[in-house]
């Protein structure tokens, strides 16, 4: 467990960023591993069915993905003060959600998945071999659910090390799996979902024994479990937003999969081998906005509102740096990139693959603002601009599809997910400036709280600060989410709401 309260700051992102960075490289590897294998070993059809599946998995493992992420947040901000009774309710609380949401994925998720593929006019030569992929994996969706859990837990306790050790091996476990499965023992699409499921299992086994044998402070005792039950309401509050928020993406990236499917198979080979080293690439700034979520949660639970903005604009000028360099590295090589996927006999899907990266590339900078100032808003407590920013990103996603792709073929589908991301950007920055006036004016009124000389942030804006109103968001109903109005968010006066 490690205390991001004190210290420096932009030191401290990036001593827990490099595990994240290294950790979701490897949770990437898990499909970019499906795809190279089932493409080289399968054929192109194949390929394609792992990738018109996969904005459903998005739509129903993103929503639990994102819950997890938020159900951390009240356990990093109760262990940021010191009050590790709430950080044992807060997860006991957390393992009760995610159960609910285990069971309810996996029944979706097998019944419907192929009845959903047909909504999304899946092309008939390979919505068969979709579903199994699908009915297999959503099957497994328990395993896949427990994993984000107690991946994100053990982060909200400033570890960041200990996920990416189990994330790895289950990589490497996964690698070897698929290869079996598909290559040796000839089980096609199920058998590369298989190897992801069982992998996933064991790294879940792997992160209960180190809870059981080396962490006391996520040891549960009845007490805690009734006091779970009781304490919903501030997990639900932070982790069904986040969840949602990645669902309301999904269902913008279900309509562009929908578009893609009437460009036919090729197109959907080339989208999948695309998005796979897309979400490659993108992994490690999303890195730094996880990060930034457990800093943020567990510096506002010790009122230190410095440390915030400092990090802030110092993460967020890594991130672009980063970012810069990543678009770089994807349009020069990718054409022997794409070749993993398929052989030299698909000279069509390179050269799409090769348009989507000029276009997505180009603009990672922006989609590493997003995720650095998207968690950044998040850990603060305002869980309703991530939502908007998230239905924004489906509105511009949904335009994509709808008007580019139907008149300009595949550079449609390429400029979807950019234009989605400038929408996404706009109430995120918005929020965060507001929140950063805040801060500022919080710094000056604060004295039990002094800034050390090595924490000295960006100068300070010359015009005075919005002055603080003692606010907290009303608490959003379980579906409507989007409780409070954009000008009534949660602001910083007094002591930090207990129930955002």
């Amino acid at each position: 467990m490690q205390n991001l309260t004190v210290g420096p700051p932009t030191r401290l992102i990036l001593a827990f960023t490099v595990p994240l960075l290294v950790g979701n490289v490897f949770q990437q590897i898990y499909v970019f591993t499906d795809a190279a294998v089932v493409g080289r070993l399968l054929g192109l059809e194949a390929l394609a069915a792992v990738g018109a599946s996969g904005s459903l998995m998005f739509l129903l493992i993103g929503f639990s993905w994102g819950a997890s992420a938020g159900l951390a947040i009240p356990v990093a901000k109760a262990f940021g003060a010191g009050d590790m009774r709430g950080v044992r309710r807060y997860v006991a609380a957390g393992a009760y959600i995610s159960a609910a949401i285990a069971a309810i994925v996996t029944a979706v998720g097998v019944i419907f998945a192929k009845d959903l593929l047909a909504l999304l006019n899946t092309p008939a030569e390979i919505i068969d071999m979709s579903a199994t992929y699908l009915a297999v994996t959503f099957a497994g969706a328990s395993v896949t659910v427990a994993f984000n859990f107690l991946s994100a837990t053990i982060r909200a306790l400033g570890d960041s090390k200990t996920p990416l050790y189990f994330l790895m091996a289950s990589s490497v476990l996964n690698a070897l799996l698929v290869a079996l499965l598909v290559g040796v023992f000839h089980w096609g699409v199920a058998g590369a979902a298989g190897a992801t499921i069982l992998a996933q299992g064991a790294a879940v086994a792997a992160c209960l024994a180190l809870v059981i044998r080396r962490m006391p402070a996520l040891h549960l005792s009845r007490e805690d479990w009734a006091a779970g039950r009781r304490a919903l309401r501030e997990p639900m509050r932070t982790g069904l937003p986040m969840g949602f928020q990645m669902s309301v993406i999904a269902v913008g990236a279900l309509v562009l999969q929908l578009a893609v499917n009437g460009l036919g198979a090729t197109a959907v080979g080339a989208f999948t081998a695309s998005m796979r080293v897309d979400q490659l690439a993108v992994a490690p700034l999303n890195s730094f906005g996880i990060a930034m979520v457990t800093f943020v949660a567990q510096n506002r639970g010790a009122h230190q509102w410095h440390r915030i903005r400092v990090a802030t604009f110092r993460t967020s000028m890594v991130a672009v740096g980063v970012a810069l360099a990543l678009g770089a590295v994807l349009v020069t090589f990718s054409q022997p990139i794409i070749g993993l996927f398929v052989g030299p006999d698909q000279p069509e899907v390179m050269a799409m693959a090769r348009t989507f990266f000029l276009v997505s590339g180009g603009l990672y900078p922006v989609l590493a603002l997003l995720f650095v100032l998207r968690n950044v808003v998040q850990g603060m407590g305002l869980s309703t601009v991530p939502t908007v920013a998230g239905a924004l990103e489906l509105v511009m996603r949904a335009l994509a599809a709808i008007v580019l792709v139907g008149a300009f073929g595949w550079v449609g589908v390429a400029w979807a997910a950019p234009l989605a991301w400038i929408g996404a950007l706009i109430p995120v920055a918005l929020a965060w400036f507001r929140q950063r006036g805040l801060l500022l004016e919080r710094e000056r009124t604060d004295h039990a709280t002094p800034r050390p000389p090595h924490e000295a942030a960006e100068p300070a804006a010359p015009a005075p600060a919005p002055a603080l109103a003692v606010a907290a968001a009303p608490a959003a109903a379980v579906i409507d989410v989007a409780a409070p109005p954009a000008d009534a968010l949660p602001t910083l006066a007094g002591p930090v709401p207990a129930d955002t």
